[in-house]
């Protein structure tokens, strides 16, 4: 992210989220806590935002790295989802299926770095992803989500590296079937 890129509401309300966190977890003071809570919600840009949780460590579960060579990456029915899901895939085809997960966070990140294969990503109605971060040389990125966050619902910030594969981002039922496939 680039720390000179403007903070949205969003991203302001996702910190204050976390000091408040850090707050519960014993990690600020109340007077800390309540400074850089004031601090965020008149931050400017990322790099604002970054300066108030810099010195907090991440909890466990918020970041999950899932690697493989070959084989399949599935996430389907009730799973809990980090606040980053780091996917790192050589030939593989992930499939994360947030229709029925336990997300934690209004705002999620899918951190893919795919070399071969293709990512699909089902989002529960409502829900937002924001594309510009993915990285491609051969692939393509298609999403039916609207990309600006709307108050309240789950965001999903899709970040990272494609070489040969795309990513494919839908709702639920909304998959075109080919007539071969029936």
């Amino acid at each position: 992210m680039d720390p000179e890129a403007r903070a949205s509401d969003r991203d302001r309300e996702t910190t204050v989220v976390r000091l408040q966190q850090a707050y519960v977890d014993g990690l600020l003071a109340s007077e800390e806590m309540e400074s850089r809570v004031e601090r965020a919600l008149t931050a400017v840009s990322h790099g604002d935002l970054a300066m108030l949780t810099a010195d907090l460590p991440e909890r466990p579960g918020e970041v999950v790295t899932l690697t493989a060579k070959a084989g399949k990456i599935v996430r389907t029915g009730q799973w809990r989802v980090p606040r980053v899901l780091r996917i790192e895939s050589e030939f593989g085809d992930p499939r994360l299926d947030l229709t029925e997960a336990e997300i934690d966070y209004l705002e999620i990140t899918l951190d893919l770095h795919l070399t071969f294969g293709s990512a699909h990503i089902t989002l529960p109605q409502g829900a937002s992803a924001d594309t510009d971060e993915v990285d491609c040389e051969w692939g393509s990125v298609s999403s039916e989500a609207p990309g600006t966050a709307r108050p309240g619902l789950l965001h999903v910030r899709v970040t990272g590296r494609l070489g040969f594969g795309k990513v494919r981002i839908s709702y639920r039922g909304t998959t075109k079937r080919r007539w071969f496939t029936r």
